[in-house]
């Protein structure tokens, strides 16, 4: 719900930069990958979709790219079904979102803004799921308001530092700050693997 609170503020303060017609085709793969993490019976080894997420975005971000197929409106699809099935199952697909998004939209505040909406899209799905499933967000309403509210003032605080950087400039910070979330998942999915 956190996530969810950041990535309204982001997107709320970022609308005019969002790429409507990715957002479009990202919703239905949203909607089939909640769906899909609802009735999911069968789960991999621990560490393994870790190890997966991780070499994903590695290649995204250091690989030869994806090809132009995969960034048209099918592939944005399957990104969208994938994603969700995958942070519904270890709450780990913001840095393979953002892989994603990084090689699709071009310019900083374009990069952010989507992001943000196709991740906002991703949270408000599960938070239906886990209600459903019977967690009672009332109970934890007055962190969540407070943790929500010092998001915003982050995301604000942040909008401030993207405005002054470069596209550029931005990109190597992101391809960086890509990588080392790609290596964080590495070492946890090598960590459940061998048991530790």
């Amino acid at each position: 719900m956190v996530q969810l609170g950041s990535n309204v503020g982001r997107t709320a303060l970022t609308w005019r930069h969002v790429d409507l017609a990715m957002l479009a085709a990202f919703l239905p793969g949203v909607v089939l990958g909640a769906l899909a993490a609802a009735w999911l019976l069968v789960r991999l080894p621990g560490g393994v979709l870790e190890l997966c997420i991780a070499t994903f975005v590695l290649f995204t971000c250091w690989g030869p790219g994806l090809p132009q197929r995969a960034l048209g409106r099918g592939g944005v699809l399957v990104a969208g079904a994938v994603t969700t099935l995958l942070s519904s199952l270890v709450g780990a697909s913001g840095p393979m979102v953002a892989a994603f998004i990084k090689q699709s939209q071009f310019g900083r505040l374009a990069k952010v803004a989507t992001f943000s909406a196709c991740m906002l899209l991703q949270h408000l799905t599960k938070a239906f799921v886990f209600g459903v499933a019977g967690f009672v967000f009332r109970d934890w309403l007055p962190l969540m308001l407070v943790m929500v509210s010092a998001g915003f003032l982050g995301t604000w605080l942040g909008l401030r530092l993207l405005h002054r950087l470069s596209d550029h400039r931005f990109d190597t910070l992101f391809k960086w700050a890509l990588t080392l979330l790609a290596l964080r998942l590495l070492w946890l999915g090598g960590q459940r693997l061998l048991g530790h």
